[in-house]
This record gives structure tokens, C-alpha cells and sequence, in this order.
């Protein structure tokens, strides 16, 4: 199946489960969320990783909403901690309706989520509720340290890469292994599918910090938008750590400055021209992408399966999905 074929199943599936009544304050705002739209990526991956491992995946529906659930659920928490106006360019839940349903509704829905998973039995039930509160807790870890890091001057590249692989690549990597668990995969194959969405997921991260200031099309979102947010990214700790002592601290200096303007963008990307920080992110790029790959080539499935996911990861990483 193409990835639009699995997304309009999943489509339909969520339509046929999202039904909800009363209290309408409660409930509205879940339908609201999980209608707004999106790429449907994560639950996606779930289905797809079930058909590769031949399993059924009709089967895996409920966990594909179940993912999809819990990573709406984060994202209306998210809105509420950042104070976001915007979501998918409509308004936020908690600007829609009000902060205290935005907490009441996003808590019901990480409870929907586990009920989803209720429909498997046995050892498959077990493994992936395992599996679903061990994402769930790391995803808090992420959010957590992303928090942490508004307010510390001193962050590690090695913490950034650990907060976005709680923060993203975790969500991504359990999709991938929940359609291998209800496909009753080896061991080996589970593992490898797991990392193969880890380090994809951080590959796209840190692509994402590189458009923001370096791509050409920055797909719809603000140009320089982390430099003008100061937001501490893969490349701006990467620049602080390379830079000399003066260049350093006039880097400091910009992000200390909450004022956004083109001087400092210029200045910033000047910075990160100057101690090569875009060529050492692609490397940084290419370095996950080739580990997701190594990944793929471990798996027990044919070559032609494996091949689909090299697609994907071609296709993700160019945002054609």
C-alpha cells in the first residue's frame, strides 16, 4: 500500500472510533484536536511497520490511534506550556476554549489512549502497554529538559541530542515497534525497527534546526525562527563549543537579546558560516541516516521491504511526507 492508502485507512478508522458524547466541554476539544489535521505520520508508521512484518494490519488500527492520541494529547500540554496561539494555523484548544479544559480534555485523552490499546490480549497487550508508558514517560523527560534548557546558559550537545530523542525520535521509533509487535516479530527485528525510528527521528530534528536558518524553502515556517526565538538548537550549541573566546561571547551576547531583528540573524548565521557549523550538521545528518539505514539492512525481511523504508526515510528527510 502507498503511504496516502494507509493514511485514509487510518482516516477512517479514526471517524468510525472518535464518536463521543456528553459532557460536550470534555469532548469537543479532543474531536477538535484530532480533526485539525496533520501528517498522520506516526500511526502510519505503525500500520506500515505491520504489513512489512506480515502481520494484519487492521489489526493494529487501535494502536495507530493510540499513538496518534497520545501524541495529540502532548501536543495540547505543549500549546498550554508554550502559550501557543496556533495550531496547524487554527487556535490552540486552550485558546479555543479555555486553559483549564485544554488540561481536563488533554488527560482524557492519554486515558482514551490506553483504553485503546485494551482490544489486544495476552503477551501482545502486555508488550505494548510496556512499551506505550515507557514512550509515555520519556516524552515528559523530553519536554522537560527542552523547559530546562530556556533557562540554563550552559547546555551540552550531547544533552540537546538526548532531549530530542525523548522529545521526538521515541514517539516515532515505538510507532514503528508497535506495528512489529502485533506482527509478531523476532526479537532482533523489533529492536532494529525501534532504532531505525530512533535515529531517523533525530536526523529529522536536526534537519529541521538546519532548515530553519539554511533551507530555501523553510516549508511554511519562519525564516531564522530559533535564532529569533534563541532557541538553543544543534547549531548554536555546536557554534558555542567551536567558537573563540570573543566570538563566543558576542554569540552569548545575540542570544541574550529577547529583540529580534535582522542585524542579529545576520550576525548569528555570520557565526555559524564562520566555524562551518552548516557543513558539521549535515555530517551530523548523515551520520543518523546512515545508522537508520544500518538498521533497515539488519532486519530479517526481503530486500524489497527494506527498500521501502529506505524510501521513506529519503522521502521524510526531503519532506515529501
Amino acid at each position: 500500500m502507498s503511504i496516502e492508502n494507509y493514511k485514509i485507512l487510518f482516516l477512517e478508522h479514526l471517524k468510525k472510533k472518535v464518536t463521543f458524547n456528553k459532557p460536550e466541554n470534555l469532548y469537543r476539544p479532543i474531536t477538535y484536536i484530532l480533526n485539525l489535521g496533520g501528517k498522520r505520520l506516526r500511526p502510519i508508521l505503525t500500520l506500515l511497520s505491520c504489513s512489512l512484518f506480515d502481520g494484519n494490519i487492521t489489526n493494529a488500527l487501535d494502536a495507530a490511534l493510540a499513538i496518534e492520541m497520545f501524541h495529540n494529547f502532548s501536543l495540547v500540554h505543549d500549546d498550554i506550556m508554550d502559550d501557543a496561539p496556533m495550531r496547524r494555523g487554527k487556535e490552540t484548544v486552550h485558546k479555543k476554549w479555555d486553559t483549564n479544559t485544554g488540561i481536563l480534555s488533554g488527560d482524557a485523552m492519554l486515558v482514551l489512549s490506553n483504553q485503546l490499546l485494551e482490544s489486544y490480549e495476552g503477551v501482545t497487550y502486555k508488550k505494548l502497554c510496556h512499551l506505550f508508558n515507557k514512550t509515555a514517560l520519556e516524552v515528559c523527560e523530553g519536554q522537560q529538559y527542552d523547559i530546562d534548557f530556556e533557562t540554563r546558559t550552559e547546555v551540552t550537545v550531547d544533552e540537546y541530542l538526548t532531549m530530542i530523542s525523548l522529545k521526538t525520535a521515541v514517539l516515532v521509533a515505538t510507532s514503528l515497534q508497535f506495528g512489529a509487535i502485533i506482527a509478531s516479530a523476532n526479537e532482533n527485528d523489533m529492536e532494529n525497527i525501534y532504532q531505525y525510528g530512533l535515529n531517523l527521528g533525530i536526523a529529522f530534528q536536526l534537519q529541521d534546526d538546519y532548515l530553519d536558518v539554511f533551507g530555501g524553502n523553510n516549508f511554511g515556517k519562519q525564516k531564522a525562527g530559533d535564532i529569533i526565538e534563541n532557541k538553543k538548537t544543534f547549531l548554536y550549541l555546536k557554534a558555542l563549543v567551536l567558537a573563540k573566546e570573543k566570538d563566543r561571547e558576542k554569540l552569548l551576547q545575540l542570544y541574550s537579546n529577547k529583540r529580534a531583528n535582522n542585524s542579529k540573524i545576520a550576525q548569528v548565521i555570520e557565526l555559524f558560516e564562520k566555524y562551518k557549523i552548516p557543513e558539521i550538521t549535515s555530517k551530523e545528518i548523515e551520520k543518523y541516516t546512515h545508522k537508520a539505514n544500518e538498521n533497515v539492512s539488519n532486519l530479517s525481511i526481503c530486500d524489497d521491504k527494506k527498500e521501502v523504508l529506505r524510501v521513506f526515510a529519503e522521502k521524510l528527510m526531503t519532506r515529501e511526507v
